[in-house]
């Protein structure tokens, strides 16, 4: 009699998004949401790959570019172009992605360790792997290991920073725009 037991297949579930005419992947799980891109207020002294703070649904958070932090090129800003909130070390940030294509479903076995070639040792820090789909590659990236600690920190300064006046202010920009 054959054995018929049925092997479940490991598999990683991946937010797809693009910065320029690469193709990105990050673990679902670290994904709180997807919004359009929303009016976003500059924060003075802030590093120049964060581009300032956004009111979401009552929340101040910190939005990031995402190609900037990265240092890869990225297309202009078009309806496309999506925050993808994700929570690093117990704070929320938004990052400017230039448009999110899809979620899939990848078998681990698809996903092969970053080749040497382009290791370096900032990309040691966020790539994880690349996924290998029929027709296409995918860096896969862990957005926690985007920012330092310290960077981090910094984050969290600013949004603190931004006074109880200045959310109300900000509230209320975005609430006469809706």
């Amino acid at each position: 009699m054959p054995d018929v037991r049925m092997e479940k297949q490991e598999e990683v579930q991946l937010v797809v998004f693009r910065l320029g005419e690469e193709e990105f992947g990050v673990n679902i799980h670290q994904v709180r949401e997807i919004v359009r891109l929303v009016p976003i207020t500059p924060i003075p002294r802030a590093p120049e790959f964060i581009e300032g703070v956004v009111n979401l649904r009552g929340q101040i958070l910190a939005v990031m570019d995402l190609a900037k932090r990265l240092d890869v090129p990225s297309k202009p800003r078009s309806e496309k172009t999506r925050i993808v909130v994700v929570e690093l070390e117990d704070n929320v940030v938004g990052m400017i992605v230039d448009e999110v294509s899809e979620v899939l479903r990848i078998p681990t076995s698809k996903v092969e360790k970053t080749p040497q070639i382009i290791e370096s040792e900032i990309s040691q820090r966020y790539i994880t792997g690349v996924g290998k789909l029929e027709d296409r590659l995918l860096i896969l990236i862990d957005l926690a290991a985007i920012l330092s600690v310290e960077e981090i920190e910094h984050v969290r300064k600013i949004e603190q920073q931004v006074s109880s006046e200045e959310k109300k202010e900000i509230s209320q920009k975005e609430e006469t725009k809706e």
